[in-house]
């Protein structure tokens, strides 16, 4: 049979510093656009049952969230309910409830961590700026566990019709107003009346670059949309 021979590679000349910049950078966008295996985040069920130009209008059904009122102003409210609404999910609770079948029974509560879930919500409310971290799909308000933290609240959210704004980008006044506005022309446009504050949803931790964001604005349609 024929012998393959393969040369040797020339040795490579070293990258000036300019060229090594260049390199790095590209490396690093790389980076970006390789899908990189990750673990799906859980979030809310629903069904679109109906899109508007760049609109979604969604079902969805019942969940469980924790929630707490902040101070503000918006652009601080995240900041400000995040480690409160996290600790709560990662442990700082009174553990599962559990209902006795027979008596007597004794138990010591331990810690509960919970799954995180997406999106964090955002709406002005009396007092501040309502956050919301919506529990796994799992965890009911009758088996949530109890919050240390009094000035957390558990409550069921009634299924509900939403129309739904999806863009990127971080947090501004300029970019909230901007698609809220785009958001609200769609509707008036298709003759749907909205009720109650914005919802502003995001779905992404602190350090996910800006062009990579999922944010949302929901509106929740009167009598169902």
């Amino acid at each position: 049979m024929p012998t393959l021979t393969m040369k040797p590679p020339a040795a490579s000349k070293p990258l000036g510093p300019a060229a090594a910049l260049v390199a790095a950078l590209f490396s690093t966008l790389a980076l970006f656009a390789i899908p990189m295996p990750s673990h799906a985040t859980e979030e809310p069920a629903f069904k679109v049952v109906r899109t508007l130009a760049g609109i979604e209008v969604r079902e969805y059904g019942a969940y469980t969230v924790a929630e707490i009122v902040v101070p503000g102003p918006a652009g601080d409210a995240g900041g400000q309910a995040f480690p409160i609404l996290a600790g709560y999910i990662f442990g700082k609770n009174k553990g599962e409830r559990k209902m006795a079948m027979t008596a007597p029974v004794t138990q010591s509560a331990v810690p509960v961590k919970l799954a995180m879930t997406a999106p964090v919500t955002q709406a002005a409310a009396p007092g501040g700026f309502l956050v919301q971290f919506v529990l796994p799909k799992d965890v009911t308000l009758a088996s949530a566990p109890e919050p240390l933290n009094p000035r957390i609240t558990l409550r069921e959210v009634p299924p509900s019709r939403v129309a739904v704004i999806r863009f990127s980008g971080f947090w501004s006044e300029s970019n909230y107003n901007e698609h809220l506005a785009k958001l609200q022309a769609a509707l008036r446009a298709a003759d749907l009346a909205w009720s109650g504050e914005p919802v502003y949803s995001r779905y992404n931790p602190p350090f996910t670059p800006w062009f990579m964001r999922r944010n949302e604005i929901w509106l929740h349609l009167a009598d169902g949309g």
